[in-house]
């Protein structure tokens, strides 16, 4: 319950600043543009530190990093809520990221380090509440904390719980040895927080600055060829940051592809319900974390049920069952409209919460049952970099995959309205009449076409985003195949065939020539 608490608040506090962003652009004064980097510091800053924290949790121990992590996240919220500008935010926010985004990694490494296999599944279905609930709740509280008092209680929350979770933390979570003789990967280290950040701030920045814009496209082309050269450098490394060699390990590597292709549809409703909600229903920010929140509780309710089942049945029945579930909620997401009720619309949420409960742990935990004790921590910083990346990238194309729909669609709904459609025509002069009342001659026609052009708009964005519910669902199919490669029998072979590359290579260590640097290709 420790590490379900840090890791509950690193997730939250990435998602509880979006809707405190008008208000803190009020009070500092400056546009969207400035203070857009209050959301993307953390994001960039959080990818960054992930991939070094399997080795500071080898080196150090997992138990020391995760309360530095604990205790930076609070320092770095204390600073937040004293920030007096927004530079001053933003450099918090850095500082508060360092900390968020090493908690996540470490605290599902010492998941494995501390509880026996047979009983991992529960432990991480108690442990994924984290994940699968903090996006929900965050615009919720954010939205309660602002309105009810002020955008510095959003970060002030923060302390008092990261404190209590420190001293929990000092006094009851097992001790983790750390490993002396292991060298930082420098080079590593550098390839890949460039090639991070330079990925993550072109994912975050894309649709403002255009997808094929040579700002863009030279940051995707720099950060893509930095991951390739540090995933080469990794496989002659004697010491590598991350053990890109368990990408060789099918199971693994099936997990890593299934939870990015799930988080992608995780956040397609995370991202397109508050638009939806809130753009096209006239939903408050409050109102809609409460249309959301049965979702986030159904979450949290099915995720330690699915990992008591995957004590018991293995990956694959529960999986499947939770994909196919998820494809049909998301489907009907597919038919929803401007008259949708809102009962209907949480019934819908729920039925994808159940899906979403039933294959997220599952289709994780299997592939990190397939590596052994002593990789769990690189394991554990590959997966979340994965996932991390994964949420950029689906947020990003899902947004392009919409504006592009709602341009093509309002473009046509407006080409309905012409001269030589007696509807049309009918409509436009029913308006003008009732609204010519008050307003100068000729104004009239002028206010129906410009009446006519919103509802156009809103039509448009309203079928773009079912557009775009449809392009998730294809997404998502593309994880059913993997789903076969996570059986009970599959994860032990790999486990054994990871143990033995293991204790091989520490073999020829020894056998090596004093003086040689035995490297593995």
């Amino acid at each position: 319950m420790i590490l379900v608490l840090g890791a509950f608040m690193a997730i939250l506090d990435s998602s509880i600043v979006n809707v405190a962003l008008p208000k803190m652009m009020a009070i500092f004064g400056v546009g969207a543009d400035k203070i857009q980097w209050v959301l993307t510091g953390y994001l960039l800053t959080s990818g960054v530190v992930v991939p070094v924290t399997g080795y500071l949790g080898d080196r150090l121990g997992f138990k020391k990093v995760y309360i530095i992590a604990l205790a930076v996240f609070t320092a770095g919220s204390a600073l937040c809520s004293l920030s007096w500008n927004e530079n001053a935010l933003i450099t918090a926010r850095v500082i508060q990221a360092i900390g968020g985004g090493a908690i996540m990694p470490v605290s599902m490494a010492m998941n494995y380090r501390i509880v026996p296999r047979d009983k991992i599944g529960l432990v991480l279905g108690v442990w994924g509440i984290a994940i699968s609930m903090g996006p929900a709740i965050g615009p919720t509280l954010g939205g309660y904390l602002v309105d009810n008092f002020s955008w510095q209680m959003i970060f002030t929350i923060n302390i008092p719980i990261g404190i209590f979770a420190v001293l929990l933390a000092i006094l009851m979570l097992p001790p983790t040895p750390g490993r002396s003789d292991l060298r930082f990967d420098l080079p590593g280290f550098v390839l890949s927080s460039g090639g991070c950040f330079a990925i993550l701030l072109a994912l975050s920045e894309g649709q403002d600055k255009g997808w094929t814009s040579y700002y863009i496209v030279m940051l995707l082309t720099a950060g893509t060829f930095a991951m390739i050269l540090f995933a080469l450098w990794e496989l002659v490394c004697p010491h590598p940051m991350l053990d890109v060699r368990l990408m060789r390990n099918p199971v693994f590597a099936a997990s890593i592809l299934g939870t990015c292709i799930i988080t992608i549809g995780l956040f397609s409703a995370v991202f397109l319900i508050p638009l939806y909600a809130q753009n096209l229903l006239g939903y408050t920010p409050m109102q809609t974390g409460l249309l959301m929140m049965p979702m986030a509780l159904t979450m949290g309710v099915m995720m330690p049920i699915s990992g008591r089942l995957f004590d018991r049945v293995g990956a694959v029945p529960l999986s499947l069952t939770g994909l196919v579930v998820l494809i049909y909620a998301t489907y009907l997401l597919h038919d929803l409209s401007l008259e949708t009720s809102r009962v209907h619309l949480q019934l819908l949420l729920v039925l994808r919460a159940v899906g979403l409960g039933l294959c997220m742990m599952p289709l994780n935990t299997a592939g990190m049952n397939s590596v052994p004790r002593q990789l769990v921590g690189r394991a554990s910083a590959l997966n979340n970099l994965a996932r991390q990346i994964s949420a950029s990238m689906g947020i990003a194309y899902l947004t392009y995959v919409m504006m592009k729909r709602q341009i093509e669609h309002t473009a046509w709904l407006a080409g309905t309205v012409t001269l030589s459609s007696p509807a049309a025509m009918s409509l436009v002069n029913r308006l003008q009449a009732r609204l010519s009342y008050g307003l100068p001659a000729g104004a009239g026609r002028g206010a129906a076409l410009g009446l006519l052009s919103m509802v156009a708009q809103r039509k448009g964005m309203m079928l773009a985003i079912e557009d775009t519910f449809l392009v998730s669902v294809i997404i998502v199919i593309f994880a059913i195949p993997l789903i076969f490669f996570l059986g009970k029998r599959r994860v032990e072979a790999a486990l054994r065939a990871e143990q033995a590359r293991l204790s091989g290579g520490a073999e020829r260590a020894e056998e090596a020539p004093p003086g040689g640097v035995m490297m593995e290709v």
